[in-house]
Parts: structure tokens; sequence; C-alpha cells
């Protein structure tokens, strides 16, 4: 996260910093008559006595520190500077990446005659988006710590590629897919006993026929548990700094694609859209993430059903009627009273309600 980190401040955050919290105006005039060496600012912060002048020129891996970065008073290795940086890079990452691609699967993968499901809620969508909105923040609150220890060098990151030779470089995606698939899955599967989901989980849940903005729409607390894993796993394995972030974006692709509603495989291995669909229909049935390889070992694997990956079946109204009964059966099991309102609800389902 230090070179997202180290962008980010280059091209932002050094330039807010320096207009929230400027430099004597004699310190910004000695700056700006020549360029941050390593001897005046050595004079800067040693021999006036101002600590927040580094005593060297910024390091860097890709993006030199412009010269508003010396134009603070809160320096770029202020710790509290460096948290709350994070948290807003985390919260906006996770903003555009959940609105670009929530967006882009909605317009071009998503089925719309989901919206004509009986378990279809009214407003749905719009409540998914507040839903994810509302929770973003504290997500964000709650990750911003470990993005911070690793840049203080406390985890396993690393940038020299020949560090642990090519063949680990490769190996590292495989190992973190098993690794963070089992936390998942174990976290996921906690987040359904009785005593969590009423409390934590049960708002996920609140979408029996997610779209792809269901994706993000957790209770904060929820969705930082179940992305523990991913912070973990550099903590015990190493992992390249360039890989981590590519991971990173695309494990909040994959959270939207499984909830996209489009089965394009029913891979026995992979935990794909239909594996997740059975998931949200029949709540009980494959925690998992990416693979169905601890689900079928934790004996809560569930083949999706055939008239899936059928076009026409799987919006029939026989199939509809099937899953919605097994659906209520369900719901009056783990939630006793069933508080949602749906759009497409019979005249007759409306007065039983009442």
């Amino acid at each position: 996260m230090d070179i997202v980190l180290e962008t980010v401040d280059a091209f932002l955050f050094d330039h807010v910093y320096a207009k929230l919290f400027p430099v004597p105006q004699a310190v910004t005039s000695l700056l700006a008559a020549t360029e941050p060496s390593n001897e005046l600012l050595l004079s800067l912060s040693k021999n006036l006595s101002l600590s927040y002048i580094p005593s060297e020129p910024y390091e860097y891996t890709f993006v030199p520190a412009p010269m508003a970065a010396y134009l603070s008073t809160i320096s770029r290795t202020n710790i509290i500077r460096q948290f709350i940086s994070l948290f807003l890079i985390t919260w906006g990452f996770g903003v555009v990446l959940y609105f670009l691609f929530a967006s882009l699967s909605y317009v071009f993968v998503y089925d719309k005659r989901n919206l004509q499901h009986p378990k279809y809620l009214k407003n749905q969508m719009r409540m998914e988006i507040q839903q994810a909105l509302s929770s973003m923040p504290l997500m964000a609150l709650l990750t911003a710590p470990w993005f911070l220890a690793e840049i203080h060098g406390y985890s396993f990151m690393y940038w020299d590629v020949n560090y642990y030779g090519l063949a680990y470089l490769f190996l590292q995606f495989p190992l973190f897919i098993l690794f963070t698939d089992f936390g998942v899955y174990l976290i996921h599967r906690g987040l359904h006993h009785p005593i969590l989901y009423r409390r934590l989980h049960k708002p996920h849940h609140k979408w029996i026929v997610p779209t792809p903005f269901a994706s993000h729409a957790f209770h904060p607390v929820d969705g930082y548990m179940q992305s523990l894993p991913y912070h973990i796993f550099p903590f015990v394995f190493p992992l390249h700094k360039l890989s981590y972030l590519l991971l990173f974006a695309n494990i909040n692709i994959w959270t939207i694609l499984i909830h996209d509603g489009e089965y394009m495989t029913s891979n026995p291995i992979v935990n794909g859209a239909a594996c997740h669909t059975i998931h949200h229909l029949y709540f009980n049935y494959n925690y998992g993430q990416f693979t169905t390889l601890w689900d079928r070992i934790g004996g809560s694997y569930r083949t999706p059903d055939k008239s899936l990956f059928d076009q026409k079946a799987k919006m029939s109204a026989a199939t509809w009627k099937q899953q919605s009964v097994e659906m209520d059966k369900i719901v009056k099991e783990v939630e006793q009273d069933d508080d949602r309102h749906y759009l497409n609800e019979s005249p007759a389902e409306t007065k039983k309600e009442k």
C-alpha cells in the first residue's frame, strides 16, 4: 500500500496538507529558491529545529515527491496523517470500484428478468446501494490499521522479485487463493451462527435475489470480518507489492461477479455466481469465496440446480415457485419472522402478511 500512498500523496495529499497546514513563509522561500537537497533539508530540520522538515529528500518507488511535500508542517512520516490518508484512500478506492464494476455488471451482464422474481424486494437496488455506502466508511476505518502496519514494514510484502525468486512470484497466487478461501469459509460459516447472524450477517441476506449492487451491501463489521484473511495473508506469507494491489482490486471485482446472477460456469471447483446464488436462496450452503474445496470438506456444498444454467428454465414461473417455497421454509427456520417487503408479491400474500 506504500506505492499507492506515495502516488496519492504526490498528486493530491501533499498539496492538500501544504494548503491546510503550511510551513512558515520564510521556509517556503528557502525551499522555493532551490531543489530540496540533503544539505538544505538537514539544515532546516536540525539546525533550525524544524521537526516537520525531513532531514533528506523523501525516497520514492515511482513518483518523486513534489515541492509541496516539504511545505506542510504535517510531514509524510506523521503517523496520524498516514492513517487518515490510508483511510480516505481505502474508502474512496472502494467506492469507485464498487460503482464502476457493479454498474458495468448491471448494465452489460445482469439479467433484468430477475427483477420480476417473487423474492425481489421493493426498492431493492436503492437499499443495496444505501447499505453499501453507509458501511464502507467504517470498513475503511477498520482496515486502515492493516495498511498502516504494512507501510511501516511489519508485513512480508516485498518489491525485488529476486528476493524470493521467480517461482514464488507465481506460487503466491494459488497460495493466496487457498489461504484466503479457507479463512473466508470459516468466518462466513461462523457468521451464520444464530447469535452472529442476527446481529451482523442478516443485512446481507436481506437480498434473496441480489443484484451486483448487493456485493458490498454488508453490515460494516461483517464486511470487515470477511476481509480479514486478505489482510492477514501478507503478515504470514511473502507477497509482492504489485501482486497485492492486483489481488485487492480483483477481490472486489470477484465479489461483484458472484452477485451478478449470470451463471457462466458450472465448474465443480469454482465457487461462481451459481454457487453463491444458492447461498442467498438457501442460506446454509456454499460459504466459500473462490472455490468449493472447503465447502466440500466441511459438508456444506450444494450443487447449483441444473435449471440455473438453462436460460428458459431459470426464469420460469415453476423454478421461481420452487425456490420461493423452499426459501420461505428456511426464512421461517432461520429468522422466524420475514420483515422483507417484496415487489412482486401477490395480493393474497400481502393480505396474509398483514
